[in-house]
């Protein structure tokens, strides 16, 4: 039998996952009105915007990560606490169930997933008594992708491009600035970031999360970190790494720092990075009977218009499997392609397992998706695709030159680019890099026809299977080609020497 605190938690899930704050929508349409008209950073945004429009009206998953379920629970005193936590966990497991959270709770020891979101440590839950009749729940869904650009900094440091941080105001303004710079698109820029300054390793990072739970339109209390947050806010957005890392005017949506008194051996900036997809929410509940009293974050509508058009595809090259490395070979970065046909995810497991076996189908010529979809299987049996989205691509790094050449594939569709060696195998094999909208995860899924089959799904579970699927007009943007060219060197290139001109001191 089902409560009204199941219910009111499970709405507030559903709603976390597939429908954005007006606070970060207002923040995306600003970014739209900054970028150039037919730009890649402007192509970004716009199919942003559609996923955003298509995630609320289908109630799907914004982004096909769903993160780290995180609580902040206030409550009153008295209040049964573990009672509650088992609601928010049958909340989790139906929302799974439902395919509003992908299946993401994995054993470190045994790599076994869960399936349900539940297992040590999942959800996390943290519970704060207050004397105050309601109960608070604030939920917030950070994928992969943007957690593991969280950063942390011990100071004094050295800090490329920046020199010397020490310990004053100087120095955690270039904390803060090279947290943003090494975060480059594998965050999925354009972001967010919440910044702790002080306490100690454990709640630095905390401290930097909870400033995430703020109001993007809020005014810090302290006048000197609010002025910090809005220099941080401008001059982020000056290294113009923008939208994915593909260049642009916005890198930067938000900044909110927090300060928490430290021991004198220690000094610590930690920095939470949140991708575009900035999916936290909260509801007040009744404390007797677990109904929703009120919203939060909603404080009135923010509509987005659906682009006429996301990607300019007129011009778009098709490709389609098997690719030869003649067509590969004419392709440059900044080519648009729209991929026709048949291919094949693989994230972390699967790479490493490809690196010693061979693989369950014929990959010659194939493509290649770093995905971890979220999908759900009908009484049939027949398994459809709910978000599809890239993930960050940067993992697979020291696998994917190998795994080009063992198995003869042609192009890698992933976000946020890769790295030397994955570029010197491109140009060696005949193959191309191929950068998808990070986050986009209902423009993809909408993108796939059929899924053609699935390997190592009980051996991997969901994100980490092989899935087989048959797409028809998936476009992306060729970012690093079979000629030695990428773009995401050239922006951390050109954003290092911008990041230098932000050196001299400013706060003193």
């Amino acid at each position: 039998m089902t409560t009204k605190a199941f219910e009111s938690l499970l709405a507030l899930i559903t709603e976390t996952s597939t429908n954005l704050p007006p606070d970060v929508r207002r923040a995306i349409k600003r970014a739209q009105l900054e970028e150039e008209l037919g730009t890649r950073a402007s192509i970004a945004l716009n199919t942003i915007v559609d996923n955003i429009v298509s995630a609320e009206e289908d109630v799907q998953p914004i982004c096909q990560d769903t993160g780290m379920p995180t609580f902040i629970v206030h409550c009153p005193v008295g209040f049964n606490q573990i009672a509650f936590e088992r609601e928010i966990e049958a909340a989790v497991r139906e929302a799974t169930k439902l395919g509003k959270l992908r299946p993401n709770s994995v054993d470190p020891l045994t790599g076994k997933n869960t399936g349900d979101n539940l297992g040590e440590g999942t959800p996390v839950v943290h519970f704060h008594q207050w004397e105050r009749d309601q109960v608070e729940v604030k939920l917030i869904l950070k994928g992969g992708g943007c957690e593991n650009k969280n950063i942390q900094y011990a100071l004094p440091t050295e800090l490329p491009g920046l020199g010397r941080a020490g310990r004053d105001l100087d120095g955690i303004r270039k904390c803060i600035l090279h947290a943003v710079y090494q975060a480059q698109g594998q965050g999925c820029s354009a972001g967010f970031i919440g910044v702790g300054i002080g306490g100690d390793r454990t709640t630095g990072y905390e401290l930097a999360k909870e400033q995430l739970f703020r109001s993007l339109d809020d005014v810090n209390p302290n006048p000197q970190l609010a002025e910090l947050e809005d220099y941080i806010l401008d001059k982020a957005n000056q290294l113009e790494i923008g939208t994915m890392g593909f260049g642009g005017k916005v890198t930067l949506l938000g900044c909110k720092i927090g300060v928490r008194n430290r021991i004198p051996a220690s000094f610590y900036v930690s920095v939470a990075y949140n991708c575009w997809a900035f999916r936290r929410l909260g509801v007040v509940l009744d404390p007797a009977t677990g109904e929703i009293r009120h919203w939060l974050y909603r404080d009135n509508e923010e509509k987005l218009e659906r682009p006429t058009h996301a990607f300019a595809t007129d011009s778009a090259i098709v490709l389609e499997a098997p690719i030869s490395e003649e067509q590969i070979r004419k392709l440059k970065v900044g080519d648009v392609v729209l991929i026709r046909g048949e291919m094949h995810t693989g994230r972390d497991e699967i790479h490493k397992y490809l690196m010693k076996h061979d693989a369950p189908v014929d990959l010659s010529g194939g493509v290649l998706y770093h995905c971890g979809p979220v999908m759900l299987k009908d009484d049939d049996g027949t398994w459809h695709v709910k978000a599809a989205g890239p993930t960050t691509s940067s993992r697979e790094e020291p696998y994917q030159a190998d795994i080009i050449e063992k198995f003869g594939i042609r192009a890698v569709i992933g976000k946020g680019g890769m790295g030397e060696k994955t570029l010197q195998g491109l140009k060696k094999s005949g193959a191309v890099y191929l950068n998808a909208i990070g986050g986009a995860a209902q423009y993809y899924a909408k993108c796939v026809k059929r899924v053609n089959g699935v390997d190592f799904l009980e051996q991997f579970g969901v994100p980490e299977a092989m899935w087989h699927l048959e797409v028809e007009g998936f476009p992306a943007i060729v970012t690093m080609d079979a000629h030695g060219n990428s773009l995401h060197k050239d922006v951390a290139d050109e954003s290092l020497v911008k990041l230098e001109d932000l050196k001299e001191p400013v706060f003193v």
